[in-house]
């Protein structure tokens, strides 16, 4: 329920979140929220200096507050692919942003599969960061770029004419990418640190460019992991997925999970059932929960009916929630939704609300390094929230502190 009052003061419109649980310092508190102008706000000003009260109170009837959903693997959705839609990049970009703003995922990485450099080109400059809003969708945070320099034998859904090498080093981004894109563009890219040059070649990227580095489609070994970490890598591509498997001599890119003489990695983790066993992504969080960012990996079936779907300039079948390259048993992207993850972790896991809710909102914005505005409901940050009942359904959705509905975001299936 909503409510409003005739009160004015200095600034906007400020809206009160009341009956509620807020998630706020690793917890679950009663507590107010309170916005203005797209931001969450101390009210101390408005009590004591303004002796202002809110404008607009909205009862969330004894639900969560939590922030919005933070998705950084996405391939697709609703029909459109960013790396096939080349010819209508903005239109998936818009359309999908909409569609992901109605599920409760408020930001999200839109990611490119290992592609030719001419793809790079034509639709980086599409998925650069832009803000959020009713109008727009959820923001985009920047590109994931996944590939081309990953492993052949861990391509997973990759097309293998389009990876590539890096012993040229930095030229050999900049020929493929364009580092000033990077620079623009993209939040963090995928590679596989075993890759000839890659391992060399990773402290220099994020020098010359700022963006993140994660290790991915890899048959790295830990030691080649380890060194990969030591040079500024931060993040572990789809867990468990299409990497060196788990051995006791050997445990891979898995066994930075393990390390106890560095930092930890950030992982990503798709929760569908499919891609991980349950009990993998519970091992997984025993050993490392603050480092869970759970994605959905999905691709442009998500929310559509079974068929025939583009993956890059791949083929593939979905059926039931299961995606495989045509005429393979090669799992080729999910078409879960970011808010059925949550659940499913808790699930999976036995994991507290708290902590199914943070890995999906404050684990990937520490990933990005960006909780001075994303991932947390502190003072200053960005009004992306959402109410949620006790079971983790999400009931309404804000961006930029103003409520999306049906009746104001509107967007289409590509069919």
């Amino acid at each position: 329920m909503t409510t409003s009052s005739s009160s004015s003061g200095n600034g906007g419109i400020i809206t009160q979140f009341y009956n509620c649980v807020v998630l706020k310092d690793h917890k679950l508190v009663d507590d107010y929220v309170y916005v203005q102008d797209g931001k969450i706000i101390d009210p101390a000003k408005m009590f004591f200096d303004e002796r202002r009260a809110p404008d607009v109170r909205i009862d969330c009837g004894g639900g969560i507050v939590a922030p919005g959903y933070i998705d950084v693997q996405i391939n697709g959705a609703f029909g459109y692919d960013f790396s096939n839609d080349t010819d209508i990049i903005d239109e998936a970009v818009d359309n999908v942003s909409k569609g992901l703003l109605m599920q409760g995922c408020t930001a999200y990485c839109p990611t490119t599969v290992s592609s030719r450099p001419e793809v790079y080109k034509q639709v980086l400059d599409h998925l650069g960061p832009r803000a959020g809003s009713v109008e727009r969708g959820a923001e985009v945070l920047g590109a994931h770029v996944e590939g081309p320099f990953i492993s052949p034998q861990k391509k997973g859904a990759h097309e293998l004419a389009t990876l590539r090498t890096a012993e040229g080093g930095l030229e050999a981004f900049d020929e493929c990418y364009g580092l000033d894109r990077l620079r623009r563009n993209v939040a963090y890219v995928t590679m596989a640190p075993e890759v000839s040059g890659v391992l060399e070649s990773i402290p220099k990227l994020i020098s010359a460019t700022g963006i993140r580095i994660a290790a991915g489609h890899s048959n790295a070994t830990t030691a080649e992991a380890t060194q990969a970490l030591a040079g500024g890598a931060s993040m572990i591509t789809h867990l468990f997925n299409a990497m060196h498997p788990f051995h006791q001599r050997d445990p891979g890119v898995i066994g930075l999970l393990g390390a106890s003489d560095t930092t930890r990695p950030f992982y990503g983790i798709i929760c569908d059932g499919v891609h991980v066993h349950p009990h993998s992504v519970m091992i997984a969080y025993r050993a490392h929960p603050d480092g869970a960012c759970l994605v959905t990996d999905a691709m442009a079936a998500q929310s559509l009916p079974n068929g025939v779907y583009k993956l890059g300039e791949m083929d593939v079948d979905v059926h039931d929630g299961n995606v495989y390259i045509q005429g393979t048993n090669t799992i080729a992207g999910a078409v879960i939704t970011l808010a059925e993850c949550v659940r499913n972790f808790a699930r999976f896991t036995g994991a507290s609300k708290v902590e199914a809710l943070e890995s999906a909102t404050l684990h990937p914005a520490q990933m990005l390094g960006i909780t001075h505005r994303k991932g947390v409901l502190a003072h200053g940050a960005d009004a992306d929230i959402i109410v949620l009942d006790h079971e983790l359904n999400v009931q309404r959705i804000f961006v930029a502190g103003r409520e999306a509905t049906r009746e104001n975001v509107s967007y289409k299936n590509k069919l």
